[in-house]
C-alpha cells in the first residue's frame, strides 16, 4: 500500500500539529487535506516552510502546563453565552462557528483562543446548552459549556 508524505499547515486531530512532516492514505491526503488547506504536498524545498511553520506555532502556543491548567479552569469556571439570530422553533440560520464561538469567550473576559484549537464534535444548529472542547496545550484540554441563546 502507497502512502502520501505531507507537511500539516493546520492542527489535525489525530494526527499532529502545524509544522509535522506526516505520512497518509493517497485519497485522505489528496481528498480531504490538501483541498482543505490543511496540509501541502512534502518536497525537499518546504524543509524551510517546516521551520517557519513551528517558529510561529512555538510563538503562539501556552508556555508551560501551569499556565495552561490556569487557562482551563478560566475557561471551564462558567457557562458562556453565545448569542445568535434564530428562526421559529429553536433553528438556527446556519450553525455556531468557532470564529463566532472565539467572539463570545472575549465578550465573557475569557482568555483569547485560537478558533483552530476549538473542536466542535456536531454542527450547532439548535438554541440551548452545547459542549466544545478546546485544546489549550498537548496535554491539556478544557470542555467548555456553551449556552446558545437567540439574539
Amino acid at each position: 500500500m502507497k502512502s502520501m508524505k505531507l507537511i500539516l499547515t493546520h492542527e489535525v486531530t489525530g494526527l499532529g500539529e502545524p509544522g509535522d512532516v506526516v505520512e497518509v492514505k493517497p485519497g485522505y491526503g489528496r481528498n480531504y487535506l490538501v483541498p482543505r488547506d490543511l496540509a501541502t504536498p512534502w518536497s525537499k524545498g518546504g524543509e524551510k516552510q517546516v521551520e517557519a511553520i513551528k517558529k510561529a506555532r512555538e510563538a503562539r502556543a501556552v508556555k508551560s502546563l501551569d499556565e495552561a491548567k490556569n487557562i482551563k479552569a478560566q475557561l471551564e469556571n462558567k457557562p458562556v453565552k453565545v448569542k445568535v439570530k434564530s428562526g421559529a422553533g429553536g433553528r438556527l440560520f446556519g450553525s455556531v462557528s468557532t470564529t463566532t464561538i472565539v467572539d463570545a469567550f472575549d465578550k465573557a473576559g475569557l482568555p483569547s483562543v485560537d478558533r483552530r484549537r476549538i473542536e466542535v464534535t456536531s454542527p450547532i444548529k439548535a438554541l440551548g446548552a452545547h459542549s466544545v472542547v478546546v485544546r489549550v496545550h498537548p496535554e491539556v484540554a478544557a470542555t467548555v459549556r456553551l449556552d446558545v441563546i437567540a439574539d
